[in-house]
């Protein structure tokens, strides 16, 4: 094995949640990933179970030697590099992304492809994920992985992504006991699950807007955003399907049908009437899942079953 193996994925971010609360006592958020990528590529040649890459990925250099050993390879090292353009601290899924992509690249350096359920496992040994790694859109335990569900496909949804400035330490974040405020909350939560599923279900966009704002607004007594309330009756102004936000970030999402507005003309409204608006992103919803390089070359020579790692409890839905 005298040249590296390598493989380079791409995985989306988000624009925050689309739903996020806790469903009979288990944490879960509803995922909306965006265009928005981290590009990862893992180079693997002989070694000690080791991972190198520059600090501020230390968590997904993490992830890359959590993988190795699940799937019984720390004979290997491994060199991670990232290109990303989501911003950290922001509820945007940038850790996510880079975990899980590095995860996900490692695996197919060594010829497997492995299950979101399993790329589940080895992220949250390294911290509280997103589920952008599952195709679609999905229902999943962020926290503790008990339990993920196919809500289906992406609806047609543009969203300008506002992010007023600051930044969030979701660790230090999903550290705290939120539990009785969380379950006080679940009537209004499990009424924009039930919105949600069945906006995705019948390919109702206001459906999905109308959960959004109803998450939104339930989550103000968790991590309040005093820019809520503004930003929702622009949305209302522009005749929006509804916002969405970081339920433990920062930015809030205008969701636009796609086709029924002028995005570049909602933004510069958005941009006129909001004071202190420090950046604006524009992005359309898609499924999740990695998008592999065509630059992967996969190690054929890999083991054909992982060990060490338990996998999740499914729950279908």
């Amino acid at each position: 094995m005298s040249e590296p193996f390598t493989a380079t994925v791409q995985l989306p971010g988000s624009c925050g949640e689309l739903v996020q609360g806790s469903y009979k006592g288990t944490p879960f958020h509803v995922t909306c990933p965006i265009n928005m990528y981290s590009t990862v590529t893992v180079k693997l040649h002989p070694g000690q179970g080791k991972a190198t890459c520059t600090e501020r990925f230390a968590k997904a250099a993490s992830a890359v030697r959590l993988t190795l050993q699940h799937l019984g390879r720390g004979d290997l090292d491994a060199g991670l590099s990232i290109e990303s353009s989501l911003p950290p601290g922001k509820g945007m899924a940038s850790s996510t992304a880079d975990v899980a992509g590095a995860i996900i690249a490692t695996g197919l350096a060594l010829g497997r492809q492995l299950e979101p359920v399993d790329v589940a496992g080895i992220a949250l040994s390294v911290e509280p994920s997103d589920g952008t790694f599952f195709p679609g859109i999905v229902a999943f335990d962020h926290r503790g992985g008990k339990m993920h569900f196919d809500l289906g496909a992406p609806p047609q949804i543009e969203i300008v992504v506002l992010d007023f400035g600051g930044e969030v330490d979701t660790i230090a974040f999903n550290r705290q006991d939120r539990s009785a405020i969380l379950r006080r909350l679940e009537p209004q939560v499990e009424k924009a699950l039930e919105l949600v599923k069945q906006g995705l279900t019948e390919s109702r966009p206001d459906l999905v807007g109308e959960a959004a704002t109803v998450s939104a607004l339930a989550n103000q007594s968790i991590l309040h955003k005093p820019q809520l309330e503004p930003v929702m009756l622009l949305a209302r102004q522009a005749g929006a399907l509804g916002v969405n936000v970081a339920h433990s970030g920062t930015v809030i999402g205008v969701l636009l049908e796609a086709g029924k507005h002028d995005v570049s003309n909602v933004t510069a409204f958005l941009r006129a009437n909001l004071p202190g608006l420090e950046k604006v992103y524009t992005a359309r919803l898609v499924g999740g899942g990695a998008r592999p390089s065509v630059r992967a070359r996969p190690f054929v020579g890999a083991r054909s079953q992982p060990v060490g790692m338990p996998s999740l409890t499914e729950t279908a839905g």
